[in-house]
């Protein structure tokens, strides 16, 4: 017999730690190089293969990967912090995440789960009622913070590691557990997925903390409402001048982002369905009397379609060639991330839902929470279901002081014993099924 509920509650001081740790020192898409280690050195305690840099990912298939400087000061932190050599040399350059595989030496299927480990680029909160500053865990990167929950995934994710170690020889089958860099920005899924990892999967199985305000204890067994999305980066070129000497000499890039944003900001909508559209960053200029020679903005589109999103993304690409020739600038548009859309099997989500008695204390299972916005784990999702697998993406409730990607963002960490319970139940599941 697997006991689930006794083996949380034994894992339950774990889960908080791994979580208050990741917490604390937040790393974004590709700069991962603490928490990879982190993870990677808890796995290799355990019966798993493991798998980083060129054997976890395809290089090429990468988005978004930052600039040479900022990859080059985040390996430098790494190496304060005590990130062994031999292992950093292996995931420099921004090579970051973790694959893990068990083989249970028992006939069965293949089951891949997917844990996403990067922060956001958030400064968080330091007020009184914000459980990391009260309990001493706040992110120790100014500007860097776990604003999405994916601190909390982490700890998941190694809580399965170890109830597959500790389990195996009351399950069948072969487990892939990924831990996924860069999901912010839709920018890291690709990469594993052109690695092949998802080729021979029976099942996939992904989950998220919050999402909705939801009592702990409720979960979802699958979602709806995948949003496809495009992340792009923009940047135009004009030409310096003396803003009181020769202002005609200049060609004013900060001019050309202002129009190009107020512009996007006005795409007509679609009859076809929702779209969305949202700038982010904008820098431009370097001081107040010179002509701006350089603008840089960020920004992303999406739609309940492909087709939706590429029509928002086609208005972009025109509106910030019409902003540059308006000013005589020159614009260089780029994709940086992508997500597309995804469905849930519903074979699936009923197993999940038959899973989840196994455990008192999973209370109540949704059929689905709608995520109306995006995630990367779609191509996952979308490579598995190719291949013949089944895939769901499950949703952990838990009450939210502050909505996803703000600084005040938390969750109750109960809810860590919850999302564990989730995919432990459904992989004892599939395991009996597939016995039977």
């Amino acid at each position: 017999m697997i006991h689930l509920d006794e083996y949380a509650d034994r894992l339950e001081p774990l889960l908080k730690g791994w979580r208050r740790q990741f917490h604390r020192e937040p790393e974004t898409g590709w700069t991962e190089y603490r928490t990879t280690w982190r993870i990677y050195e808890e796995l290799s305690r355990l019966s798993f293969t493991l798998y980083i840099g060129d054997d976890c990912l395809v290089n090429e298939a990468r988005m978004g990967v930052p600039a040479e400087a900022e990859l080059r000061k985040a390996e430098e932190k790494a190496r304060a912090a005590g990130v062994p050599e031999t292992l950093l040399k292996q995931i420099s350059r921004g090579r970051t995440g973790v694959v893990a595989t068990m083989d249970t030496g028992k006939p069965g299927p293949e089951t891949a789960m997917r844990f996403d480990i990067d922060a956001l680029p958030v400064n968080e909160a330091s007020v009184p009622g914000h459980l990391p500053e009260d309990q001493g865990f706040r992110s120790a990167e100014e500007g860097r913070m776990h604003a999405c929950a994916h601190d909390g995934h982490t700890a998941i994710g190694l809580a399965v590691a170890h109830f597959l170690h500790d389990h195996q020889h009351q399950l069948r089958g072969t487990f892939v557990l990924l831990f996924q860099p860069a999901e912010e920005g839709s920018r890291g899924a690709k990469a594993m997925v052109e690695k092949g990892w998802l080729d021979h999967a029976d099942y996939f199985l992904g989950g998220h903390i919050g999402i909705e305000d939801l009592p702990v204890g409720t979960i979802s067994a699958g979602s709806d409402q995948f949003l496809a999305t495009s992340k792009f980066d923009l940047a135009f070129t004009g030409t310096a001048a003396h803003a009181g000497k020769r202002p005609e000499e200049g060609k004013n890039a900060l001019l050309a982002a202002a129009a190009c944003v107020q512009n996007l900001h006005s795409i007509a909508p679609h009859s076809g369905g929702a779209t969305r559209l949202n700038v982010g960053t904008l820098k431009a200029g370097s001081g107040r009397n010179i002509i701006p020679e350089q603008a840089y903005l960020t920004g992303e589109t999406r739609g309940e379609t492909e087709e939706l999103n590429r029509y928002v993304l086609e208005e972009t690409k025109r509106i910030s060639e019409a902003a540059a020739a308006m000013y005589g600038v020159t614009a260089d548009f780029s994709v940086c991330g992508t997500g597309t859309v995804a469905a849930c099997d519903q074979e699936l989500k009923q197993l999940i839902t038959k899973a989840a008695s196994r455990t008192d204390q999973v209370t109540q299972v949704l059929d689905s929470v709608s995520l109306g916005a995006s995630e990367d784990v779609t191509h996952m999702i979308n490579r598995v279901q190719k291949k013949g697998g089944l895939a769901s993406y499950m949703i952990f409730g838990t009450p939210l002081p502050a909505g996803h990607h703000h600084p005040s963002f938390d969750f109750d960490e109960a809810v860590l014993k919850i999302g564990f319970l989730a995919f432990a139940s459904a992989v004892t599941e599939i395991s009996l099924t597939e016995e039977e």
